[in-house]
């Protein structure tokens, strides 16, 4: 883009004002110290005195200081990008000065922002070999074992290959996650709305919970007894899939024989907000801001007691975003947590049960 010129008379207006009232008083009381003073010369040289340096004075800004203020356009990184190129060239001063100062300021925040994403970005990539290099290193142990001839053995290559197999269905699981998960962030993503009873899909997940949770005596409830349905208008997959995670989450980081409980209340005129608060361990304030970030664990140790591919958090404030919505969590240590999501009703509904 080419860039204009726009002139500025300001500093040549003043500073010829100044000089011509400094010359004019001087000339007049040398006039009057030589007892030579006429008025009629008095009066027309403050007009010359003006002219003569405003043209000067102009002539040398634009020839000297306008060189180096475009210089200074010229020569600045990045400019094609800035605001600067969608604004004429100024030879006044201050607005210079203003210009370049936010410009600097904005290319900070463009710098401290790429720092965060470039610290992000090597977290993120140090999670990802963490977390893939596990099961490789367990089907290459394997393998290598059953090729040093542990293959004759019958009873030790089933189990083997079993173990091995369960390696890769974990593989497959976290690769399945980040598919799903760059596709949400890309926005490569749509959502198959329709109304469903999102009652009847909260039981769906607790009856595909059921033997999970009874492996630590959880039990999973409603805050109350639903005599209606509550009809919802969103993706029931990935809800289903929200509800899932939520709910997994729940168990593996719950009390045994705690209680996981699931409720849906109204929360304006066209939403709800579906709950599913527990009675577990709780998280720590410190790690609440970054629940949600791919691969974040509260439980930072190198063996982690609980598995799962670190992703499911991440996937479910996307696909909650994905709608329009909003997720929220609490958090009390030793005493639990609640996570809530709302969700858009459908336009015809029956009220939830107060």
């Amino acid at each position: 883009m080419a860039i204009r010129a726009k002139k500025s008379y300001r500093f040549a207006f003043r500073s010829a004002m100044i000089l011509t009232m400094l010359l004019t008083t001087l000339f007049g009381l040398l006039m009057h110290y030589f007892n030579v003073l006429r008025w009629e010369l008095l009066l027309l040289m403050p007009l010359l005195i003006f002219s003569f340096s405003f043209l000067v004075l102009q002539i040398r800004i634009e020839k000297f200081i306008y060189k180096r203020i475009k210089k200074i356009y010229d020569d600045v990184a990045l400019l094609e990008s800035s605001s600067l190129t969608s604004q004429p060239i100024t030879t006044d001063m201050r607005t210079l000065t203003e210009e370049i100062e936010k410009f600097a300021q904005d290319k900070k925040i463009e710098i401290d922002t790429l720092k965060i994403r470039e610290e992000y970005r090597k977290e993120f990539l140090g999670n990802v070999s963490h977390e893939l290099k596990t099961p490789l290193f367990t089907v290459q142990g394997y393998l290598e074992t059953l090729l040093d001839g542990a293959i004759n053995d019958k009873a030790v290559r089933k189990k083997y290959l079993q173990r091995a197999n369960k390696a890769v269905d974990r593989l497959i699981y976290i690769v399945k996650d980040l598919d799903l998960i760059t596709k949400l962030e890309a926005g490569d993503f749509n959502l198959e709305k329709q109304d469903f009873d999102v009652i009847e899909l909260i039981q769906s997940v607790f009856d595909l919970l059921e033997m999970k949770a009874a492996k630590k005596n959880i039990s999973l409830t409603f805050d109350m007894a639903y005599a209606h349905p509550i009809q919802v208008f969103a993706d029931k997959e990935r809800i289903q899939q929200v509800l899932t995670n939520l709910l997994v989450n729940s168990i593996k980081y719950g009390n045994d024989n705690g209680t996981t409980e699931v409720s849906v209340e109204n929360l304006v005129k066209n939403k709800v907000i579906v709950r599913v608060t527990d009675n577990g361990e709780g998280i720590p304030a410190e790690h609440i801001p970054r629940l949600f970030e791919r691969f974040y664990r509260v439980d930072q140790s190198g063996s982690r007691r609980e598995g799962g591919s670190g992703l499911g958090l991440s996937i479910v404030k996307h696909v909650i975003e994905a709608h329009g919505e909003k997720i929220y969590v609490e958090s009390v240590e030793e005493v639990g947590s609640e996570f809530s999501f709302t969700l858009e009703k459908t336009k015809v509904n029956t009220p939830v049960e107060e």
